[in-house]
């Protein structure tokens, strides 16, 4: 059996998120910036793909513009910030993703900007006091940098609380919402955000594309340079192909959001219920509230811990041992390591999508039996 686990990774290609590329593909092969027909069909994909970005998140057509992926939206808004709007001072958590933590070591080491990271609390949550405090401090044009989801533990940050303590505070804003977008409802015409980053293939879109939301009153200039593409913001052909799937995916994923949630709370839950009950010394990482689809489970240490995900990966389960965007080798993340996690457990987070199923959980449970300790086995 195989079983995927692994959908804060990322999530498989849905049949009719192919169906449009391959439409698209087949069909529109024009340059969006050739003034021909080919290339005036290619343009209307892309303009309609961006005005069903913009509706999901309330936002104006004008304010989206696409990139490769989160990444790039990421570096693009805090690089461009310090250039255009004259950031002086960043201040982010010891958790946020590591495109976010590398990038401002890079400002920290080429001096482009005070850094500043805030400790979370023990449960992952943000310490909202801390940073107020942080930013009454700051005698500069300040950023705060945070993730809506932790893509490790699953902690929601309250997004309407930190744009009003940006507001307050006359700060700059920017949310990487990868691992929430399509699966929490997000008004940026009620809450006031700079920067909003996102990427497709965490809701069942393609790889190498996303976007990045620049609020009308803190536009940048571009940070890749060359033609006139993306309204000048973003140089390059655009990926009509990806860009007609994410949209797609996205449309999809708004549709279907209530219903999606159901489902998976049912998986997640009766996960959660079982290994808890039947398996010894479980720990759930972080606190609430929690993204309804990642689950981090703190197995505890025995002689077969160490080769659990190689155990797990044999038996045909893909999960990951923390977050799956560096590496590929198993260490302690700077995620657990930050909310006190002992290191001599062993934590695999699982994360669920509406594709799977209780059955597939029933056949988890049975293959981690095989490999930590159980209730009964006193």
């Amino acid at each position: 059996m195989q079983v995927y686990f692994d959908n804060a990774s990322t999530t498989p290609l849905l049949p009719e998120v192919k169906e449009a590329m391959i439409a698209v593909i087949d069909q529109h092969y024009g340059n969006p910036s050739s003034i021909h027909k080919k290339g005036r069909e290619a343009k209307i994909i892309v303009e309609d793909a961006r005005r069903i970005i913009a509706q999901g998140l309330k936002a104006s057509t004008g304010e989206i513009f696409f990139t490769s992926g989160a990444t790039e939206a990421n570096n693009m808004s805090i690089l461009c910030s310090i250039r255009d709007h004259s950031v002086r001072h960043i201040i982010s958590s010891n958790i946020e993703h590591h495109c976010i933590l590398h990038t401002l070591d890079y400002v920290r080491e080429n001096g482009l900007a005070k850094v500043t990271i805030i400790d979370v609390l023990s449960d992952g949550s943000l310490d909202y006091e801390k940073l107020k405090s942080t930013l009454s401090e700051s005698e500069v044009k300040t950023m705060i940098c945070f993730m809506h989801v932790n893509n490790e533990i699953g902690v929601i940050n309250d997004i309407n609380k930190l744009s009003l303590i940006a507001e307050e505070h006359k700060a700059l804003f920017l949310c990487d919402t990868a691992q929430s977008i399509g699966k929490l409802p997000i008004d940026l015409s009620t809450t006031r955000v700079s920067f909003v980053c996102g990427v497709a293939h965490k809701f069942f879109g393609p790889k190498g594309v996303g976007f990045i939301y620049v609020n009308n009153d803190n536009m940048i200039k571009p940070l890749i340079h060359g033609g006139s593409q993306e309204r000048g913001m973003r140089s390059g052909t655009e990926n009509i192909y990806g860009i007609a799937g994410m949209a797609k995916a996205y449309q999809l994923a708004m549709d279907n959001m209530a219903d999606r949630k159901t489902k998976i709370e049912e998986v997640k839950s009766y996960f959660q219920a079982r290994i808890q009950a039947e398996l010894d010394d479980i720990i759930i990482n972080g606190g609430e509230p929690a993204l309804y689809n990642i689950l981090s489970v703190s197995f505890p240490s025995t002689d077969k811990s160490d080769m659990m995900m190689m155990n797990l990966d044999i038996a045909g389960i893909a999960a990951s041992a923390g977050s799956a965007c560096s590496s590929g080798v198993e260490n302690e993340s700077h995620v657990l390591q930050a909310i006190g996690h002992d290191p001599k457990r062993k934590t695999v987070r699982f994360s669920f999508s509406h594709l799977n199923t209780k059955e597939e959980v029933d056949y988890v449970i049975e293959q981690l039996k095989k490999i930590t300790p159980t209730k009964n086995d006193g």
